[in-house]
């Protein structure tokens, strides 16, 4: 017999955000949902246990979590949006097959990620809700103690609730910037995977991804999004070697994914092809200029940078724009535009990183010691240490053949 623990572990990894959003969709409250989903998982490891798992664990458990919806709704003080909820939950609980109702995830993320809350809590929430972790797996992905990540979520529920925020899809007007916000989180996921050598976290983010687009088929940014996160995802078997982080073009090509490769080209140009440009268009169309052969395309990349800036006219869109000036032969002036960022940037790892690469190439030398020291007190993970300590140790090794090299 299936052991009926890991039935249901299996059945919630793959179901949870379904059946939530099910839930939530019909009661409006993220917490009496999840209650009502808890109940159900008990009752599933009471009735598996004797007879074995269903043929359709997760008809079973939404019939389940519906019916433990329905026990709470009655037990409570009801008014009249209860009492059209119970009437709804009835209804679907009784259909032939609970498993066929809509699938709702994607009011789900636009709650989740509405602008009410702040970024960090909009991931949280949704990795908690539409992915199905658990409050110590999202704790460690954002370096947060789990009782702090604990209580992130449960505020973010009660500020949802205290808003009496609709579990809906936006408005026509306010769509835009929703699946804006909607996308940006999605990205930040997979970039705080990225940066923490979280592959799970990374995986996430993808799979958000995949089903946002299933929802939204034909949406260029979404399009986008995706192939910006594969272009990635798909370098990363290369991306290090002896424990240190190895840039695009140095990487040994043949461990590259030549599927996701080739699907995130597939998607970008499916995006371009509709001429409807947004910023994840112009983020994924430079993470394919960085892998072309045999190097990036630094032209490109600097002109679709400068674009970028024009609508998002943030310090690291700045920042990036400096270093791809300085590929193209003007280190003076990306060190120009790397100076008036010090400030906003003092503690971004990858502000001191660029600084001190953009300083070696105007032959500061002592500076770029000083700035790469800083970058490496910064970094997130020993592969990129180790990166910035090599370029450090370069840098010292240029000087002293510098010195010793005899004057013509």
């Amino acid at each position: 017999m299936t052991d009926p623990a890991a039935a249901l572990s299996q059945c919630l990894r793959r179901d949870r955000g379904r059946i939530l959003a099910a839930l939530i969709a019909r009661v409006g409250d993220f917490q009496l949902a999840e209650d009502a989903l808890q109940d159900a998982c008990v009752s599933a490891l009471l009735h598996w246990g004797r007879a074995g798992p269903p043929h359709r664990p997760e008809a079973w458990l939404i019939r389940a979590a519906f019916r433990k919806a329905i026990d709470r709704l009655r037990g409570a003080a009801r008014d009249g949006r209860q009492a059209t909820a119970l009437a709804q939950l009835a209804r679907d609980e009784a259909a032939d097959d609970p498993a066929s109702i809509p699938d709702e995830r994607l009011r789900l993320i636009f709650t989740c990620c509405h602008p009410a809350l702040d970024e960090k809590s909009r991931c949280a929430l949704t990795l908690r809700t539409v992915c199905a972790l658990t409050t110590a797996e999202i704790a460690a992905a954002f370096l947060d103690a789990e009782p702090t990540m604990g209580q992130r979520i449960t505020r973010a529920k009660s500020r949802i609730a205290a808003l009496s925020l609709r579990f809906d899809l936006p408005d026509a007007a306010e769509w835009p910037e929703r699946l804006r916000s909607v996308l940006t989180v999605i990205y930040l996921i997979f970039t705080t995977g990225h940066t923490q050598s979280n592959p799970s976290l990374c995986q996430e983010a993808i799979f958000l991804a995949r089903l946002l687009l299933t929802l939204l088929p034909h949406d260029p940014e979404t399009q986008a999004c995706l192939a910006l996160m594969l272009f990635s995802h798909a370098r990363a078997p290369a991306r290090a070697s002896n424990g240190q982080t190895i840039p695009p073009e140095h990487q040994d090509r043949s461990l590259w994914n030549a599927a996701e490769i080739t699907e995130a080209i597939t998607l970008l140009n499916a995006a371009i092809s509709q001429s409807r440009p947004g910023p994840m268009q112009l983020k994924a169309a430079i993470a394919a200029s960085h892998i072309l052969p045999p190097t990036p395309d630094w032209p490109q990349i600097e002109a679709l940078y400068a674009r970028l800036l024009e609508l998002e006219p943030t310090p690291v869109i700045a920042l990036n724009r400096a270093v791809a000036l300085a590929e193209i032969g003007q280190p003076e002036q990306a060190l120009r535009r790397l100076k008036a960022l010090a400030k906003p940037l003092a503690n971004y790892q990858p502000y001191h990183a660029a600084l001190a690469h953009v300083l070696a190439l105007t032959a500061n030398h002592p500076a770029a010691y000083a700035a790469y020291t800083r970058a490496i007190a910064l970094a997130a993970n020993l592969a990129d240490a180790a990166f910035l300590a090599e370029r450090r140790k370069n840098l010292l090794d240029a000087q002293a053949v510098n010195k010793t090299t005899p004057e013509s």
